[in-house]
């Protein structure tokens, strides 16, 4: 999988709804000041983002699930997809992709990164964007940008640190389904120390 200069990236909300892949978003793109890659999104992924936190923590106060939201939106403000049309002809395996689908191509989208690939493999011949899921995503960055995720692991440490007194970034990563870059962010590690 190759890589353009700063890729434009539509991030489904199956990826948003990972509290670790949310922090590698935000933290590879504002740690340095030359940006690896644009993160385009759209009100329907958020909103189905917010549908399924809420869904699967109605314990938790408004305040935090509208943090989440509020964050995204601010982090990426510029990347917002507004103008799509669903296609009635859309030929993936889930008519509930058809949005994702729709903003994707509507924003340019270089990389729609999900973790429903398998739902997007009809994309393959099309050339309109590659699918990714984060783990290869994430990996990708870390090929064309190093120094990128070696700054990201080295802030992610030390906020972990401060926070909770431990920081086991590879693990967060391994529990998040993204193995191949846990082990990648565990060398970084070994050069930090």
């Amino acid at each position: 999988m190759g890589i353009r200069p700063v890729p434009l990236v539509f991030v489904d909300s199956n990826v948003w709804y990972s509290r670790t892949c949310r922090d590698w978003f935000g933290i590879l793109r504002t740690v340095l000041d030359d940006e690896p890659f644009h993160i385009l999104w759209s009100e329907d992924v958020l909103a189905e983002l917010v549908y399924h936190l809420r869904k699967n923590h109605p314990d938790w106060d408004g305040r935090r699930i509208t943090d989440i939201r509020d964050q995204l939106a601010r982090t990426f403000e510029l990347g917002r997809v507004e103008d799509y049309a669903i296609d009635p002809d859309y030929a993936g395996s889930d008519q509930h992709d058809a949005h994702v689908h729709a903003a994707a191509l509507s924003g340019r989208a270089d990389y729609l990164v999900t973790f429903n690939s398998r739902d997007f493999e009809w994309v393959g011949a099309s050339n309109w964007y590659e699918v990714a899921h984060p783990d290869a995503f994430f990996q990708m960055i870390d090929d064309a940008y190093p120094h990128h995720v070696a700054a990201a692991t080295e802030a992610m440490t030390k906020y972990w640190f401060a926070k909770r007194g431990d920081a086991d970034l590879p693990g967060q990563l391994r529990r998040a389904d993204c193995p191949g870059f846990a082990e990648r962010v565990r060398r970084h590690l070994q050069h930090l120390m």
